[in-house]
């Protein structure tokens, strides 16, 4: 019974028809203030004030999150308004592909997010010594490359399986979960596949990034200040936070892939990793920062 598909027809996100106005100008609002926030993060930080790894680290991010909402929304946008909501195959496979590779370089940036705030706490001495210009460029290079791989063996193989009968996907963009239901073979293999490198994109860095907070907390347990250890914590706390979002919704889409929850559950979760928390990275990340929103204070004067 197997087909040969030329294009997939996505359901969207809601079901309710007569709100897709509604739906449309809410998405729209949140992709502008998206786009407007992380390219306002990128321009601050680019202040010679701000030529530290931690910041070439969050424009890094930042340009990140607007690559990963430009690669959903405009698509979701269009489907709200369209009565034809087809994708092609090879633009499905091209969505699919870049998701993957933007979320796995995201987790591991996370991670050399995390390993900055580690030496910055807990070895200020050598701080400049160990991050470097070379060793952040390494670190940002490795993230991609990771994200590369793996988004090319996820999406290679999902699509040189068999297809049945039907085209239609339940959900709002082309994912691993709403694929894997289209496939006529038997999907064992590629689920076990699909967790081991869910496992090593999202749990293994949220390991490394759990045990760089253990290390953190312990050096600021040890500050004689108060003032010290708050000051100290809210220099992570935004850090912490994006990654509790994010590592959070991910891990219950993609550690079981095919099964877990229900199919609009999941599109609830999906919404958190590929619109909101792009949406909220610069708020918090702004709102956390004396200097950032000392400079952005100062642009919007002149």
């Amino acid at each position: 019974n197997c087909t040969t598909v030329t294009m997939f027809i996505l359901l969207g996100l809601f079901r309710h028809t007569e709100l897709q106005i509604l739906f449309f100008f809410m998405f729209l609002l949140i992709y502008t203030i998206t786009i407007i926030g992380n390219s306002l993060i990128i321009i601050v930080t680019i202040h010679p004030s701000f030529y530290t790894p931690m910041y070439f680290f969050l424009r890094v991010l930042s340009f990140m999150d607007i690559c990963t909402t430009s690669v959903i929304v405009p698509k979701m946008l269009v489907n709200f308004l369209s009565q034809d909501k087809s994708i092609s195959y090879i633009g499905c496979a091209a969505q699919l592909y870049f998701l993957i590779f933007l979320a796995a370089a995201e987790c591991y940036l996370l991670v050399a997010m995390a390993y900055d705030r580690y030496v910055a706490i807990c070895n200020p001495l050598r701080y400049t010594i160990m991050m470097n210009r070379r060793v952040c460029f390494s670190l940002v290079l490795l993230s991609l490359l990771t994200g590369n791989v793996v988004s090319v063996v996820q999406t290679a193989w999902l699509f040189t399986l068999p297809l049945c009968g039907s085209n239609k996907i339940n959900y709002f963009f082309c994912d691993i979960s709403p694929l894997i239901i289209l496939l006529c073979t038997e999907t064992s293999l590629y689920e076990i596949q699909a967790t081991t490198t869910a496992v090593l994109v999202i749990f293994t860095p949220f390991s490394l990034i759990l045990l760089s907070y253990i290390f953190i907390i312990s050096r600021i347990l040890t500050m004689p200040s108060a003032k010290g250890r708050y000051k100290t914590f809210c220099t992570c706390s935004s850090h912490l936070l994006v990654v509790m979002l994010y590592y959070g919704s991910g891990s219950l889409i993609y550690l079981r892939p095919k099964f877990g929850y229900p199919q609009d559950a999941k599109k609830v979760l999906a919404l958190v990793y590929t619109t909101i928390t792009p949406m909220l990275n610069p708020i918090i990340y702004s709102l956390r920062n004396k200097d950032v929103k000392r400079i952005l204070r100062t642009m919007m004067r002149k």
